[in-house]
């Protein structure tokens, strides 16, 4: 009977002391979590802390038509020029306003490409099927 009673003490008290072996507990540390903890971010002021809210409505302030906004959108607004590049500007010149119209002119200079190409400009047109070869002479 002494065994038996020796022996459920020792089972009970292995009992309680299992308890404590896990993570934290009366024998375990406690200890934050190594892949928990993460550095938080400084403190900043935003750049438009100064805004402020506007009056519920009041109309919205209006930056530009609706184009204009896309076109800042789609490549960053306004930048300003490098020397080479307002240089090769100025170099060049500027186009007459109206010289999309005025190419197609009969009376505008052209530049004579050859017999070839006036050949080929002129050529009916067509799917191709009835060709005809030209040849130089």
């Amino acid at each position: 009977m002494a065994k038996t009673r020796t022996l459920i003490l020792l089972g009970a008290g292995c009992a309680m002391l299992s308890a404590c072996g896990g993570d934290g507990g009366i024998l375990g540390r406690d200890r934050p979590d190594e892949f928990a903890v993460q550095r938080q971010a400084p403190l900043v002021v935003p750049p438009d802390f100064n805004l402020v809210p506007p009056a519920p409505g009041a109309p919205r302030p209006t930056e530009g038509t609706a184009s204009a906004q896309a076109l800042d959108a789609l490549f960053g607004g306004p930048a300003p020029r490098s020397g080479v590049e307002s240089s090769v500007i100025d170099r060049a010149g500027t186009a007459d306003p109206g010289i999309r119209s005025s190419v197609g002119d009969a009376g505008t200079n052209t530049v004579a490409k050859g017999r070839v190409t006036r050949d080929i400009i002129a050529a009916p047109e067509g799917d191709g099927q009835v060709t005809q070869a030209i040849i130089p002479g």
